[in-house]
């Protein structure tokens, strides 16, 4: 009995998804995309590359430093845009030096390449890697750490570790203190923390100088509605950065008698802060690409600048899944989006399908980082050696995993950008 009712319960089920089915997605490449399709094909460009427009990061950057203002206040996200030639890309074109790092062999290879640049530290590093970087700091580098680096420092204990090192090594650590401010992953939530540090820093003036606060708030774009709004938590954010530096300046004057750092911001919120004068250190890195997790409505004005291009290897009419050979038929009819087979290049990124429309990956077929499937109609007109774009979702992981960018001007590649290595 169940040998017959399975075929005719699955037969049901393929009737009644006949007539709730998807509609036909399936385009060729917009104009944009058509063009840079046969731009990869006309040269050696035969596996998964990352692809940079140039004019697109213009524009991204025009509106940034609009929103923004003064280079000055703006500060480069370096995990987010891992190459040091776009890092000094953008540098220029913003007229910026200041570059936020999160990872160790990071801080001492922009110390290396970007002598000039004045960093600071996007979290609390073990003090293994405070040693690590002062072990591979080349002698009589032009980079100065103790005025170029502002090491972040969330806890008294951490402090502690720091000064101790900076005793041994007799040398001065620049200090910037992170401060909750409604994001809860980390930093101080109380003055009594602070004061316990600033003291420390007072008491130490030859190991330790005080640079300012660190105030990390990306939970302000994802205000839920039922429980606030992204103006009042800015608000509340803004109050809390504002209580700590107005405790601070009361009770140790001398520590804040200079010009001071004050962070905070990043790509969902840096619009947020136009009018906050209080934040005087604005963070954007991914804003500038715009992957797909960065589309917000507080980056509406920004361009996606950033693309994974991937050849088509294998192109067949159908979706033959294994053991549901028997189902081929019918697949196209459940939806027409699976009317046609593409395996290509690689896959399982942490990225959408863009370009064509109507490409997506399939998932009764499963996902590969080899030879991923992705199901379309007829529509798409693909070929074989056709590239597939997709968008990233992030870009600090996806450009660390597919080597050099490409870079385009006007629709040409015109150069080869290398990413950072994580050693």
């Amino acid at each position: 009995m169940i040998k017959i009712l399975l075929p005719a319960a699955i037969i049901v089920l393929l009737v009644a998804a006949f007539f709730i089915r998807p509609s036909d997605e399936g385009q060729p490449y917009a104009p944009y995309f058509e063009s840079l399709n046969k731009e990869l094909r006309s040269g050696y460009h035969a596996h998964p590359v990352l692809v940079l427009d140039l004019d697109l990061l213009d524009k991204n950057i025009e509106t940034l430093m609009n929103h923004v203002g003064s280079p000055g206040r703006y500060r480069i996200v370096a995990k987010s845009l891992p190459s040091l030639k776009l890092i000094d890309y953008i540098s220029k074109k913003t007229g910026t030096n200041k570059v936020m790092v999160f990872h160790q062999p990071f801080i001492n290879l922009m110390a290396e390449k970007f002598p000039r640049l004045e960093m600071l530290l996007g979290k609390p590093m073990p003090i293994g890697a405070v040693r690590t970087f002062y072990a591979n700091l080349k002698v009589g580098a032009p980079f100065d750490p103790a005025r170029q680096i502002q090491w972040l420092v969330d806890s008294e204990a951490r402090l502690t570790q720091y000064l101790a090192f900076a005793r041994e090594k007799r040398i001065k650590l620049s200090i910037n203190i992170e401060i909750d401010v409604g994001l809860h992953r980390g930093g101080l939530r109380d003055t009594g923390q602070l004061d316990r540090m600033l003291l420390i820093i007072r008491e130490n003036p030859n190991n330790l100088t005080f640079t300012g606060f660190m105030g990390y708030e990306a939970h302000i774009s994802k205000a839920p509605p039922l429980l606030s709004s992204q103006n009042k938590a800015l608000k509340k954010a803004i109050k809390t950065y504002g209580f700590f530096v107005k405790h601070g300046r009361k009770n140790f004057p001398d520590l804040f008698n200079k010009e001071l750092t004050f962070n905070s911001a990043g790509s969902t919120t840096y619009q947020l802060y136009k009018d906050i004068d209080l934040i005087n250190d604005i963070s954007v890195g991914s804003g500038l690409v715009k992957p797909t997790d960065f589309d917000v409505p507080t980056l509406a004005d920004h361009v996606p600048a950033l693309f994974i291009a991937t050849p088509v290897l294998k192109k067949s009419p159908g979706l033959r899944i294994p053991y549901l050979e028997f189902l081929s038929p019918f697949w196209g009819l459940v939806n027409p989006n699976w009317k046609m087979t593409h395996f290509i290049y690689g896959g399982y990124w942490k990225a959408l399908y863009h370009q064509p429309p109507g490409m997506r990956k399939n998932s009764l077929y499963g996902s590969s980082s080899n030879q991923e499937i992705a199901t379309s109609s007829p529509g798409t007109a693909l070929s074989v050696d056709d590239f597939v774009f997709l968008r990233p979702t992030q870009s600090e992981a996806v450009m660390l995993q597919l080597g050099d960018v490409l870079v385009l001007r006007n629709g040409k590649v015109v150069e080869s950008w290398l990413v950072f290595t994580s050693e």
